[in-house]
């Protein structure tokens, strides 16, 4: 039987697809209820899976951690979410979306700008947050192709991306702009030392339950840990 969540995915690409004009592009592909044969699964955790950072990490069975995290100065986080899936790009919306649930539109609500990186970059996610009048600066390409402390041999080049989307030439002149630049560099020196916090300072660096709902959970209780470690911070400061 097809894996539940690729059915559900699926079914939401398909009614994309289905509300488009004109129906242009290839429509999406169902799942295939016959596994291939080199599919694996884990018995011990099977709603984890098999993934990698990129094609220089090895494979590790796992799942994907997500953190909203604010950008005006407390750098609390603000919501998390746990995929199973590498693609961060899938459940872009549906992350920020989900804070006038979770945080409440009475006390934080929706946020006005979104910073993400290039990993996050989905016309249909850009759509969506716009129509919620929420504005994404997303990178649409590797702001830093090789990390000044990685010592490894870079990389072969490889050609440039040639962009036509319109959205895509649309962010690209915007994270060009003075104010783009200015805006979006927030995003590295905000999000990125609270996975460094987390995994060092508090010294979680792997999930200890089994199962999608209870890992998720865990996340979130982790996430809260960092907030109560940063709030005293905060008073202070």
């Amino acid at each position: 039987m097809p894996n539940g969540r690729n059915t559900t995915q699926y079914e939401k690409k398909k009614a994309v697809y289905d509300a488009k004009k004109g129906r242009r592009g290839r429509p999406p592909k169902p799942p295939d209820a016959t596994p291939p044969p080199d599919r694996q699964s884990n018995l011990t955790d099977p709603d984890s899976a098999l993934m990698r950072r990129s094609d220089a990490h090895e494979y590790r069975q796992a799942y994907n951690a997500q953190a909203v995290v604010c950008a005006d100065g407390s750098q609390l986080v603000l919501a998390t979410n746990l995929v199973v899936s590498p693609a961060d790009a899938p459940s872009f919306a549906a992350t920020i979306l989900a804070m006038e649930k979770t945080v409440g539109e009475k006390t934080v609500g929706l946020p006005r700008t979104v910073l993400a990186d290039a990993g996050l970059a989905s016309g249909e996610a850009v759509a969506e947050l716009e129509a919620r009048n929420i504005e994404p600066l997303v990178a649409i390409a590797r702001t830093q192709p090789h990390r000044p402390y990685d010592f490894r041999p870079p990389p072969a080049p490889k050609p440039a991306r040639r962009i036509t989307k319109p959205w895509r030439l649309a962010m690209k002149a915007k994270l060009h702009s003075e104010d783009g630049k200015a805006r979006y560099k927030k995003r590295k020196q905000t999000v990125e030392p609270i996975f460094g916090i987390i995994k060092s300072a508090i010294g979680f660096t792997r999930f200890h339950l089994r199962a999608l709902a209870n890992v998720a959970a865990e996340w979130l209780l982790t996430a809260l840990a960092y907030n109560c470690r940063r709030l005293p911070r905060l008073r202070l400061a």
